[in-house]
């Protein structure tokens, strides 16, 4: 399974491959490799806008140099299990349209059922 990370530009939905952090200290962006985690200071960016990307006047942008690899497969099944779980409870997935009135908090739970061998 894919990682389900998005880029975090606005509007777009390609899957992250490199992650943007700040110093602030330096007045530096820093363009690197996707980062392993998500973390809240730092952002998620496609190809095309990990390449793109231009900093304020007086900044510096540190840019990994080569190509930024794809997410890989992950052959971990609990992994595979919890990223799909992350993906179906995104609020902002393209297509999908919430009613007026519907609550978009908690969306249940998970259970074990039995499968064949188990009965």
């Amino acid at each position: 399974m894919l990682s389900v990370r998005r880029c975090s530009r606005t509007g777009c939905t390609e899957l992250a491959v490199a992650t943007l952090t700040y110093v602030y200290a330096d007045s530096t962006a820093v363009v690197g490799p996707l980062a392993t985690q998500a973390e809240p200071h730092s952002y998620d960016l496609c190809n095309r806008h990990a390449h793109r990307l231009t900093a304020p006047r007086g900044w510096e942008v540190v840019r990994f140099e080569g190509e930024f690899a794809p997410p890989q497969h992950s052959s971990d099944d609990l992994t595979a299990l919890a990223e799909a779980v992350r993906e179906a409870g995104r609020v902002d997935r393209p297509g999908e349209v919430v009613a007026a009135g519907t609550p978009t908090g908690r969306r249940g739970h998970l259970r074990v059922l039995p499968g064949p061998s188990d009965e």
